[in-house]
């Protein structure tokens, strides 16, 4: 096996996290880092592979083949982006944890497609914690009743759930939202927490945290119905 590289981002990405667990009174390794390569050349993710991280989010089910496709050996590949029904059958086919369950027609298909292929990735579902109509997630009022259909009408099981604040709202107070959702459906894997706002996130009880541009630095902007990695 080679021996593994530096990356000063990583190392000093997994240094914050492991300051804000201690800070928080956790473990450090209660928290998991997904690094978001969405939109990245591969000439600033290899390094961060190369030196050891193994825990990658992609917005889109194609651009995550056409990158991982022949490399996702050894990897935990996470979908953090909204999922078309049209793709669930790839997604299901390519990544371990779908973290934008969010809708019953999905909830669906999601389900017919698990049984067709015999094959369960990770589900989380998206919570909507702003409640804003621009982006995908279930609001706050339905997550009860969104949750209870995936586990007895569709048969799904939930890991946890994920959110993605808005960006021009204090992120404390909806990471204390997800978490208190979570606790009342008997969920304690939380997906929330990016580059300006992780630590915050593991005070809350982040178990995984969805870091780009401390990581990778900024990337070029396309149009986008999710923010799942900053």
């Amino acid at each position: 096996m080679p021996a593994l590289q530096s990356s000063p981002a990583l190392t000093a990405v997994l240094e914050r996290i492991a300051k804000a667990a201690r800070e928080a009174g956790r473990d450090p390794a209660e928290v998991e880092l997904v690094a978001v390569t969405k939109q990245q050349p591969w000439p600033s993710i290899e390094p961060v592979l190369a030196a050891g991280q193994k825990r990658f989010g992609e917005n889109r089910v194609q651009e995550a083949k056409e990158r991982w496709s022949g490399r996702r050996e050894g990897l935990e590949l996470r979908l953090i982006g909204p999922l078309q029904t049209n793709k669930a059958r790839e997604a299901l086919g390519f990544f371990d944890v779908i973290e934008t369950l969010d809708r019953p027609r999905l909830a669906r298909v999601l389900a017919d497609e698990i049984q067709r292929l015999g094959r369960a990735p990770r589900l989380y579902v998206e919570i909507n914690t702003g409640e804003e109509p621009q982006k995908a997630g279930v609001p706050p009022p339905g997550a009860d009743a969104f949750i209870a259909a995936c586990r007895g009408e569709f048969g799904l099981e939930i890991e946890g759930l994920m959110c993605v604040p808005p960006l021009d709202e204090e992120p404390a107070m909806h990471f204390a939202l997800l978490a208190k959702i979570a606790r009342r459906n008997g969920l304690d894997r939380l997906s929330m927490g990016m580059s300006a706002d992780f630590e915050t996130a593991i005070r809350f009880g982040a178990t995984s945290v969805r870091v780009g541009q401390a990581l990778f630095g900024p990337r070029a902007r396309r149009g986008e119905s999710s923010n799942a990695g900053r």
